[in-house]
């Protein structure tokens, strides 16, 4: 492993992180930059667990959303491991998939099929928060070592970083969104009916719990249409 390589490039893949100004975009170089920065990685993605949901986000490939999914069915495997919010453990590497495994029995020989020869799942957490995993997938059987598990642990501490950070932005982007948009349906609802501020709103608020539709949709609706109804 070319270590100082490897400081060069990651040096270059935060300011790289930090120029982004999207969420998506973020995840997509956190992924990209996996599969760039880490000897043997193929393949790169990133899962989010929710309850006993799975989210599949930036998959560098099918292959990477095909093992999330897999995961999700079978309720196992190190990437699911590695999301759970109970977990202890925040490396999960399977170096060998033509061996018998020792953990994951069903995970494995399924996972195999897909293609995969090694694998590996890093939590990505801050003091603050645990945010999912980020996996790396090689074709090629025992590729990945203890270098590939360090190197990909510090990427995953820098992505960890970027990725609270983009989702911050992202919330208080649609935070403001949302105020602007119930504050624009409000004024159409107060010079159409010729109601009082506080009128307006409560006809907003009445129409999200009757329909069961959160405010900022039904904000969105009357800004469309004009209307609400009463």
């Amino acid at each position: 492993m070319d270590w100082q390589g490897f400081a060069r490039q990651m040096a270059a893949m935060a300011r790289d992180l930090l120029a982004e100004h999207t969420l998506d975009a973020t995840l997509e170089q956190i992924t990209r930059s996996a599969v760039d920065l880490v000897d043997g990685c193929d393949a790169s993605g990133i899962l989010v667990l929710r309850g006993d949901r799975v989210s599949s986000l930036a998959p560098t490939e099918q292959l990477v959303t095909d093992s999330d999914r897999l995961q999700e069915s079978l309720r196992e495997g190190p990437c699911f491991d590695a999301a759970r919010p109970d977990t202890a453990e925040r490396v999960f590497r399977i170096p060998d998939f033509t061996e018998d495994p020792e953990r994951w029995p069903h995970f494995v020989p399924r996972c195999r099929q897909l293609g995969v020869g090694s694998m590996m799942g890093f939590l990505l957490y801050t003091r603050e928060e645990e945010l999912g995993a980020l996996n790396m997938y090689s074709r090629k059987p025992g590729v990945f070592t203890e270098d590939s598990e360090t190197a990909g642990w510090l990427l995953a501490s820098h992505a960890a970083v970027a990725f609270s950070s983009a989702l911050t932005d992202a919330q208080m982007q649609e935070a403001i969104t949302t105020r602007h948009m119930i504050g624009e349906a409000m004024g159409i609802l107060m010079g159409r009916h010729r109601i009082t501020e506080e009128q307006a709103f409560e006809i907003l608020r009445t129409q999200s719990q009757r329909t069961n539709t959160k405010l900022r949709e039904v904000a969105r609706r009357v800004c469309e249409t004009g209307a609400a109804e009463r």
